[in-house]
């Protein structure tokens, strides 16, 4: 089974998402990337529509945009 990616920046609002995305379907379901300690992923997360995070990319491709902590032009500078 393919995993979700959780893209996030590391803001409040971003680690609490993570927290609850963990707790409602599992660590070992999930891959957690910190677009802003991993910059190189931020084309990718762009790619597949993730417009602001946090957002959770599914397994099917949708991305579902989580609560708002920055916009990606923000996580870019």
């Amino acid at each position: 089974m393919k995993k979700s990616i959780f893209y996030h920046a590391g803001c409040p609002v971003c680690i609490n998402a993570e927290h609850e995305i963990v707790d409602l379907i599992g660590a070992d379901n999930i891959e957690l990337v910190h677009i802003g300690e991993d910059r190189s992923r931020i084309p990718e997360a762009e790619s597949a529509g993730v417009n602001s995070v946090p957002a959770l990319l599914t397994p099917n491709g949708n991305v579902l945009h989580i609560n708002f902590g920055a916009s990606m032009a923000d996580v870019k500078g």
